[in-house]
């Protein structure tokens, strides 16, 4: 599909007003001025909405999704992408622990407000991100209205080191059954990630299923921002990131696509017939 991009300004409570500006890519049909789709909240790494982030977003709105990507540092500076340089990747990890976890929901939560106001979208949404932007993408999984999440290289999770002080919440609220019962969740990491150990990665795993969240838990053979086409310092790996890509759509198509009505739980136990 072709697709548009534009930007809304939304003023943020938490920081007195101060608007965070929310990129929205957008699938267009002609001759269809009132085509409505699901939506889907894209989370960025550390450098806010980079050519990289943009183009995985309008990948995604090409398919027929309303892609809505948040600046994260709207706190601190302009909307404009932080450089892939040893600068800006300083610059980039300082903003991550200087804002409040609860901007970061703040962010996540107008988000899918304006997506969800939006006349072309359907009010069914998505979520997903990549690094810091994976985080933001398992902690938009608390909100109800959020059905399915993505989420590549998720940094700070099994450390809980995400935000101001360096002490988030993440993984106690899953103990604590805040995810469970909600939305698919998708966590994706490389083998050879070095901000996720492999310790970190069974943390979060058994943390997920010991709370019954509906997880699908991948671990590929590749390093930490492997889906980066751009200053990836090597690690860019494509035809993996077209598979995982194809992966991302199924679940969405299969959570958001298409609206099935009220989940009902039959108690009925799935037979695998051979």
């Amino acid at each position: 599909m072709l697709i548009t991009k534009t930007f809304h300004d939304v003023p943020s409570k938490l920081d007195n007003g101060r608007p965070i500006r929310i990129f929205v890519v957008a699938p267009v049909v002609p001759n269809y001025p009132q085509a409505k789709f699901p939506g889907v909240v894209c989370f960025s790494e550390i450098y806010q909405v980079t050519g990289p982030v943009e183009r995985f977003a309008g990948q995604i709105a090409s398919q027929g999704y309303v892609v809505a990507c948040p600046s994260s540092y709207h706190e601190f500076e302009s909307p404009d992408a932080i450089p892939y340089d040893t600068e800006g990747t300083d610059r980039g990890n300082r903003y991550k622990i200087e804002k409040d976890v609860a901007a970061y929901d703040e962010d996540a939560t107008l988000s899918v407000d304006l997506l969800v106001s939006l006349p072309n979208c359907n009010g069914r949404i998505a979520a997903t991100g990549m690094c810091l932007g994976g985080h933001l993408a398992f902690r938009a999984a608390f909100d109800h209205r959020v059905l399915s999440s993505v989420c590549f290289f998720a940094t700070d999770v099994h450390s809980a080191t995400l935000g101001k002080g360096k002490n988030d919440d993440s993984l106690a609220r899953v103990n604590k059954g805040d995810m469970t019962g909600k939305g698919e969740l998708v966590m994706i990491f490389g083998k050879q990630d070095t901000h996720v150990p492999r310790q970190g990665r069974d943390l979060i795993r058994k943390t997920l299923e010991d709370a019954d969240v509906a997880c699908s838990f991948l671990e590929v053979q590749a390093q930490h921002a492997f889906i980066r086409d751009e200053s990836s310092k090597g690690r860019w790996d494509a035809a993996l990131t077209r598979s995982l890509f194809t992966f991302m759509m199924e679940v969405f198509e299969r959570t958001v696509g298409r609206d099935l009505g009220p989940k009902v739980d039959t108690g009925a136990k799935v037979e695998h017939v051979c």
